[in-house]
């Protein structure tokens, strides 16, 4: 019979903390969708106040743990702002499609960021992908097909919406693409804090240009936003990626649109069509694949 000793245990600790938050920060993000249905802004200022109340929390959280801005270099400051402004157009790209296809669809979509950037990273190594992962890009480019035709036999509004959640995918790359930069000096909170900030001015301005209602008149959706998208959700999922291999963070990644296309069935009867379920499978086991170690070595990510 095997002893557990107080030392193992403590070994053991560190990783089931890690597959707890990534199971909360999945799940927390998986709603995020909803609290945009449900806001009584527009969608870009739902995301100005998504970033501005998180904002002062990280902050808090990042101060707590040590950092102090004077730490940052110039150039280190030039990137996480740059970063910012991908984020701010991500998010504004984001709940705008949000608003035009199902929640589904939404989190599938704008979760392919976790796609695009293994490909960013064949073209600066110019490498040819693995065999796997070629496979992956074969499949996920069938199941984007399948659930973007299937969009627009529902209505075309669908199509955009799904084109919307699409683009962000590829501007949340290019903040990845910053943020990996400046993580190479900076720990996690701090550099999301920081680019949290970036992030608010962009947001308002984009908001005011497109003439959206930006004071609520009910706090709830816009307050549940906050903290489930960006300081419970993106906490506990940076916490995990520096914790788990990216063929964990893969899997747990597939918590986001089970959850959330249940979501959508619940509160707004949003039907998947057998094209959907098809489509959907295809492109989660993309991101499972194209997520897997290559034999060398490989950098990890993600929202």
């Amino acid at each position: 019979m095997a002893n557990t000793t107080p030392a193992s245990a403590a070994a053991a600790a560190p990783s089931a903390r890690a597959l707890a938050a990534l199971l909360i920060a999945n799940v927390a993000l998986a709603f995020g969708p909803l609290f945009v249905r449900i806001a009584d802004t527009g969608p870009v200022a739902s995301a100005f106040w998504r970033i501005t109340l998180a904002a002062p929390v990280l902050i808090m959280i990042a101060l707590g743990s040590g950092w102090r801005p004077r730490q940052i270099g110039r150039s280190i400051w030039g990137f996480v702002a740059f970063a910012g402004v991908f984020f701010a157009a991500d998010l504004a790209s984001w709940h705008v499609g949000i608003l035009g296809t199902t929640l589904a669809n939404a989190t599938l979509f704008g979760n392919s960021a976790t796609l695009f950037f293994p490909i960013y990273g064949f073209l600066v190594a110019r490498a040819l992908p693995s065999r796997m992962q070629g496979f992956a890009l074969l499949l996920a480019t069938i199941g984007a097909g399948l659930l973007l035709g299937r969009s627009y036999e529902l209505s075309p509004a669908n199509l955009v919406g799904d084109l919307l959640c699409l683009l962000a995918g590829i501007l949340y790359t290019g903040y990845f693409i910053l943020m990996a930069r400046a993580r190479e000096t900076m720990a996690a909170v701090p550099a999301l804090a920081v680019s949290t900030m970036a992030s608010i001015l962009p947001l308002l301005a984009m908001a005011m240009v497109l003439g959206e209602r930006i004071i609520p008149d009910h706090w709830g959706a816009l307050v549940g936003l906050a903290l489930a998208s960006q300081v419970i959700g993106q906490g506990m999922m940076i916490y995990a990626l520096g914790k788990l291999s990216p063929l964990v963070i893969g899997i747990g990644l597939l918590i986001q649109p089970v959850v959330a296309a249940i979501t959508g069935w619940i509160v707004f009867r949003e039907q998947l069509g057998l094209a959907d379920l098809i489509g959907g499978v295809l492109v989660a086991i993309a991101l499972v694949l194209v997520r897997r170690p290559a034999p060398l070595g490989a950098g990890q990510d993600r929202r």
